[in-house]
Order: C-alpha cells, then sequence, then structure tokens
C-alpha cells in the first residue's frame, strides 16, 4: 500500500468514525440527557411559580452538560480519543516486538560487510506489516546502509536520521489532537458568550423582578466553559501520554538496534 493509498484510507476511516460519533452522542443527548435536564428544570419553574420553591435551580450533570456546545466537546472529545486509539495499538505493536531478536547474531560474533546482505535476507522476509515497523525497518535500513558505504559512522548516522523522522512524523500526525484540544476550549467560549448575550436580552425582565430568564442563560454560560475546560484537561493528559509512549518507542528502538546490530558491525 503506498502512501496515498494509505491516507486516503486513514482520511476515510477518520470520516466514517465522525460519523458515528456524531450519531451515538446526539442518540443519547436526544433520548436522555435532554429530556431528563428539561424535566428537572421544568419541575423546579413550576414549584418556583407556585410559591413552594425560593431556592436556586437543581443542580445534576445532565442539567451541566445539556446544552449544544457541550454536546460539541464530547463530539470532539471522543473523535480525539478514537485517533489515539489508532495511534496507541501501533506503538503496543512497536513496543511487542522489541522483545524478540529480528537478528541472530552470536556472542563475540562481527558482521562485516559483506555479511550484511545475509543478515538482511531474513528481515526481508517478513510480512509486509511486519517489516513497516519500526525496529524491523532500522535493523533492514542499517545493514544495506553498512552493505553499501562500508562505514559503521554512516550506518550509525542513518540510524539516527530514521528515527528523527519517525519522531517529527509521529508528531506531525498529532497536530489533529491537538487542534481538538484548542478547539473544546474555544466552543466553550462559544457557549459563554451565547449564554451572556442571550442574559442580557432578559435583562428587562430582571429588573421587573423575573430573573428566571438570566440565571438560565448565565447557567448557559457558565456550564459550557466548565465542561469544555474539564474535557480538554482530560484530552491533554491522555495526549501527553501517548506522546511520552511514542518517544519512548522510538529511544528503545534505537537502543535495540545498537545492541543487536551496531555493536557486531566491524569493517575489516
Amino acid at each position: 500500500m503506498n502512501e496515498e493509498t494509505f491516507s486516503r484510507r486513514v482520511s476515510l476511516q477518520q470520516a466514517v468514525w465522525l460519523a458515528v460519533i456524531v450519531v451515538f452522542v446526539h442518540s443519547i443527548y436526544t433520548l436522555a440527557i435532554r429530556p431528563h435536564a428539561e424535566g428537572l428544570l421544568s419541575e423546579h419553574r413550576t414549584l418556583y411559580l407556585a410559591g413552594e420553591l425560593d431556592t436556586a435551580p437543581p443542580t445534576s450533570v445532565t442539567i451541566l452538560i445539556k446544552d449544544y456546545e457541550q454536546e460539541f466537546c464530547f463530539i470532539l472529545l471522543f473523535w480525539a480519543m478514537v485517533g489515539m486509539a489508532f495511534k496507541l495499538q501501533v506503538v503496543r505493536r512497536n513496543t511487542r516486538i522489541l522483545d524478540e531478536h529480528l537478528i541472530q547474531i552470536d556472542e563475540g560474533l562481527s558482521i562485516l560487510p559483506s555479511d550484511a546482505r545475509t543478515f538482511a535476507r531474513p528481515l526481508q522476509a517478513l510480512p509486509e506489516d511486519t517489516r513497516n515497523l519500526l525496529l524491523p525497518h532500522l535493523l533492514l535500513a542499517a545493514l544495506q546502509r553498512f552493505s553499501a558505504s562500508q562505514s559503521i559512522q554512516d550506518t550509525t548516522e542513518t540510524v539516527n536520521r530514521i528515527c528523527t523522522q519517525t519522531d517529527e512524523q509521529l508528531d506531525s500526525e498529532m497536530s489533529m489532537v491537538r487542534y481538538i484540544a484548542w478547539a473544546i476550549p474555544s466552543v466553550g467560549f462559544i457557549g459563554t458568550v451565547r449564554g451572556i448575550g442571550a442574559a442580557l436580552g432578559e435583562a428587562y425582565k430582571a429588573v421587573e423582578g423575573d430573573i428566571a430568564g438570566v440565571t438560565a442563560s448565565l447557567g448557559v454560560a457558565f456550564n459550557s466553559t466548565l465542561i469544555a475546560l474539564l474535557l480538554s484537561i482530560i484530552l491533554m493528559f491522555l495526549m501527553h501520554q501517548l506522546q511520552f509512549m511514542q518517544e519512548r518507542m522510538v529511544i528503545q528502538a534505537r537502543a535495540k538496534v545498537d545492541q543487536q546490530l551496531i555493536r557486531h558491525l566491524k569493517v575489516s
């Protein structure tokens, strides 16, 4: 599978997952969250107008997350988590293969440039999806470079360059997650502006003594910001954990190449 085909496939998967998440989250909001929140608010409003209740509106999770901004924030959060889950699977596959000895080299044995192709054949015989993992790719690239250049320094520089490129690629692939981590608080602030604007529109009623509209609108403003910031904190934590695992994977793969191959290289 070439790079262009792979990119199209990934984009299609992301679009499909986004559609599934939108339908799933909106269904939960339509069938459960909003009806429950509206029921609580309607009951409180009825008792308040009847003079049987003079306390603040009830506090409930469904009331905190019932608005459209919070729904959109949850959609963004779940979409980012799905993308990170796919990346986590790749990290785990690369991490599991670090425990395997892909090149069988006896202790004390030296590899000359003329031997590099012989040791490269088992790597070339691996299935394509396994051969494209980081450690096999590093070992095969190192052996091919050593055979061509007959230089241990050039081989080491090749391994370092691939590791640097892998770090940069992994970092670039997190750009969408970073954008979502920025977008979630922004959506919350949109809810804040909308709520404050609605509260100002109800200000004339507050002057007359009816503060219910102002209170509800300010609730929208503060609740959207609160939920957005909480979800952003969760997403940032997960993102940094994933980045840490990716960086550790590259470092461990580089160390394995040194242990399994580089220290055995010898130029006659």
